[in-house]
């Protein structure tokens, strides 16, 4: 599996670019795209430094 970093300038009113992520779904990890969620509400939660002392 191979990491690729991305720098996208989000705003407001603006499409969100399509990207590809890890996430937790009915119990297990799987890949997942935002376009696969077209037209559908989305909310993305990150967390930076998740359990570390920040």
């Amino acid at each position: 599996m191979s990491c690729e970093e991305i720098q996208v300038r989000a705003g407001v009113g603006k499409k969100a670019p399509d990207f590809t992520a890890n996430a937790f779904v009915d119990g297990g990890f799987k890949r997942v795209k935002l376009s696969d969620y077209h037209g559908k509400w989305v909310v993305l939660c990150f967390y930076p430094g998740d359990f570390t002392f920040v």
